[in-house]
């Protein structure tokens, strides 16, 4: 839950590059496109998980459920996220000290904008953690280890 405004935030943020791209923003068409494979295989892959992700994990939280095909999908989608991300991030870790140093226009508005949806995510985790720890306490029983 905490993810939430997070991932919505990082999915917006990214869509509105891509937006600015292909209607020929001149700063995003002067950076170029990334990578092919990026845009037509792994960015389609990550989106799709993501979402299905998040939303099979609130629609566990609300349904309560700890086993069936909603976790299955769950799971699966974790792990073909997983996959995504990896081959999303890996290739700019080499990158990443070179990134980090630059200064970007727009900062602050950037960092605000990251803060407030930090603290969307903690209060939306906050309001849902007794839901989530009554699924804890259903799934713990389940396999035996509140047995008194």
């Amino acid at each position: 839950m905490l993810l939430i405004p997070i991932v919505a935030l990082k999915l917006a943020s990214t869509g509105w590059r891509m937006l600015r791209y292909y209607l020929r923003g001149e700063e995003y068409v002067r950076r170029g496109p990334s990578h092919l494979v990026l845009r037509v295989l792994v960015a389609p892959v990550i989106v799709v998980s993501t979402v299905v992700l998040l939303a099979t994990g609130v629609a566990l939280l609300a349904l309560g459920q700890t086993h069936g095909t909603l976790v299955g999908l769950h799971k699966a989608s974790f792990l073909v996220w997983l996959g995504g991300a990896a081959l999303h991030v890996l290739p700019r870790v080499a990158n990443l000290p070179s990134i980090l140093r630059r200064r970007l226009p727009g900062t602050p508005l950037r960092l605000g904008l990251v803060g407030a949806s930090l603290v969307c995510g903690v209060l939306l985790a906050t309001r849902t953690l007794p839901a989530a720890d009554r699924l804890q306490d259903n799934l713990s029983g389940s396999v035996g280890f509140d047995e008194r």
